[in-house]
């Protein structure tokens, strides 16, 4: 086998962009499963799909189907990749991987007990730009790593039915959005030592703005904001003690950025050049992993333990805020 038949569960915005993505690095889009035959056919038409399921079981008991990328809202994330992972499937579950750590500790065990890989779908690790950013990190160029700052911030709306602030739906800005800076400090500071969390909460009961303050190893500080009411510059920086790297909005998308100097002489300069919106490499990397027989996901990017311990983060920051799913009460 020199690739994977992937397939596509369910049919909403995040799974055509995946789709489309698939298709334009060449991959082998196998299925696509849907709550109903029309939703599935539509999909299977649009993306040239060989064969489209009426039901989430159909897809995955589908022989043809090697790996499955789970697309639903965030409640559905925990049944969705158990249902795949119990029929043999390998498994990309789009983040925020689960609703809380349990679930993705779950996950992991039952994963590894099948020899699958589970493995979250945070693309922007996989990213040309990201990859050439942990190369200046491991290199020393920034010195001592001492801050990390990120928003992901974005107008969204406002109307309380709609996905993003329906608590029942994992909604608020935390899982949606939040997710990306969280991981992205994480990546470059590791876990944190101490997390300091604010929000500001709707009629829902889902967070509309969420801060974060949080310390790390060395003494090290990290800041980000999320928001889905309002559109703030979608930027990032690392801040060493030699150098800094500024990333250009939208940083968790291919973009650009620069290493300065403190004396602001531009060291280096990035400008990514990638087809596509780039969820391609986080495919490249899962069927890698799967192929090579590393079910833990080792050298991807981002560990299958390190997402459970990141949900843990987000739990924390949920229990300090006051938010709390139906599914925990």
């Amino acid at each position: 086998m020199t690739g994977l038949r992937w397939g596509i569960l369910a049919t909403g915005g995040i799974a055509a962009a995946f789709a489309s993505d698939l298709r334009t690095a060449g991959l082998d889009l196998a299925a696509v499963g849907s709550r109903s035959q029309a939703s599935a056919d539509a999909f299977a038409a649009r993306f040239d799909i060989p064969r489209a399921h009426s039901s989430y079981e159909a897809l995955v008991a589908d022989p043809d189907v090697d790996i499955v990328y789970v697309a639903t809202p965030h409640p559905m994330h925990h049944a969705n990749a158990r249902l795949a992972l119990e029929h043999g499937k390998h498994v990309l579950v789009e983040k925020a991987f689960t609703v809380n750590r349990e679930q993705a500790a779950d996950l992991q065990h039952f994963a590894a007990e099948k020899g699958l890989l589970v493995m979250e779908a945070m693309w922007t690790r996989y990213l040309p730009h990201m990859v050439r950013i942990r190369e200046i990190i491991a290199a020393g160029t920034l010195g001592e790593i001492r801050a990390v700052m990120a928003d992901h911030t974005q107008k969204i709306s406002d109307d309380p039915a709609h996905r993003l602030n329906a608590i029942e739906l994992g909604g608020g800005a935390l899982l949606d959005l939040g997710i990306y800076p969280i991981s992205f400090i994480w990546d470059v500071l590791g876990e944190p030592e101490t997390i300091r969390a604010t929000a500001r909460l709707i009629e829902t009961g889902a967070d509309a703005e969420v801060a974060t303050l949080m310390t790390h190893a060395g003494g090290a500080v990290s800041t980000s904001l999320s928001s889905s009411r309002a559109a703030g510059p979608n930027t990032a920086a690392v801040i060493g003690t030699e150098a800094r790297i500024e990333i250009d909005r939208v940083w968790y998308t291919p973009t650009s950025f620069r290493v300065v100097s403190p004396d602001g002489t531009v060291l280096e300069e990035y400008r990514s050049e990638v087809e596509g919106r780039g969820m391609q490499y986080q495919a490249f990397a899962a069927e890698d992993a799967a192929l090579n027989g590393d079910p833990a996901g080792a050298v991807l990017a981002l560990p299958i333990g390190e997402s459970v311990a990141i949900m843990g983060t987000l739990d924390e920051i949920r229990r300090q805020v006051g938010v709390t799913y139906p599914e925990e009460a």
